[in-house]
């Protein structure tokens, strides 16, 4: 089977031009079939704000009603797309941006109300991964943005871990796959105020043990479930390093 590597990036570091620069030149260095997953929560925050849209986060994630969606959509799938899209043709990496509705390659369907309204949020139900991995064959690096659709016509908000996950699971049936989440520390940390106390291999056992001793905790939780479900769905390592330790080998590897 044929390698390949999926990389999701936070907001921040697609969001500003040194990082994005550094990023996208460590991403084309990267050798064989490869993906890109990106957010753009910072830049969706901030147009809202011009355009007088006000943010509401419950729990890390974004509360997404009828305006906020039309300006999601613009950011994400056009905005921060296309600029790491045009960032990466400078660099003779042949990318392509798409949301989950372009050939129908992620359909979800709106998060039913429980404790919170998220409005136009989706929760994945399926994702049509051949067409993609046909792509990826022929040489095409596709830049996923964090929106999905219902089939109905209607875009939505879709997390980007969720996205990266979900795509990197199926693309575990065509590929050997390698699913990177990239943020601003070094990997999983032992001590949250010593970026050098990387947890470098981490199993369901450890993991359950340092969520109880609140070791690991908030949005690292989520992160790393996703990292244990990719594996159990097939992908063969998931790593959570820095951004620009990609391709060093570093961070945490997440192991069954």
């Amino acid at each position: 089977m044929e390698k390949l590597t999926l990389i999701k990036v936070g907001g921040k570091i697609v969001e500003e031009p040194e990082s994005l620069q550094q990023l996208l030149s460590d991403f084309s260095k990267i050798k064989g079939h490869k993906v890109l997953v990106h957010g753009g929560g910072r830049s969706a925050t901030a147009i809202a704000a011009k355009l007088g849209i006000e943010s509401r986060m419950v729990n890390g994630r974004r509360v997404t009603d009828a305006e906020m969606l039309k300006v999601v959509t613009m950011v994400y799938g056009g905005l921060v797309n296309k600029q790491i899209v045009a960032g990466l043709q400078t660099l003779d990496v042949n990318a392509l941006g798409l949301t989950g509705a372009d050939m129908n390659y992620m359909r979800s369907e709106k998060r039913p109300v429980k404790d919170v309204d998220y409005g136009f949020v989706g929760d994945v139900k399926e994702v049509n991964a051949g067409l993609l991995a046909d792509l990826i064959s022929k040489g095409v690096v596709p830049v996923l943005a964090p929106l999905t659709h219902d089939r109905k016509g209607n875009l939505l908000n879709t997390n980007a871990d969720t996205i990266a996950g979900e795509a990197a699971k199926a693309l575990a049936k065509h590929f050997e796959v390698t699913l990177m989440f990239c943020f601003e520390k070094k990997g999983v940390l032992m001590n949250e105020n010593d970026d050098d106390s990387v947890i470098s291999e981490l199993r369901p056992e450890s993991f359950n043990e340092y969520v109880e001793k609140g070791i690991i905790q908030g949005g690292m939780i989520p992160k790393l479930e996703n990292s244990f479900e990719a594996l159990q769905a097939g992908v063969k390592q998931v790593v959570i390093t820095r951004a620009d330790q990609i391709g060093k080998n570093n961070g945490t590897k997440i192991v069954l």
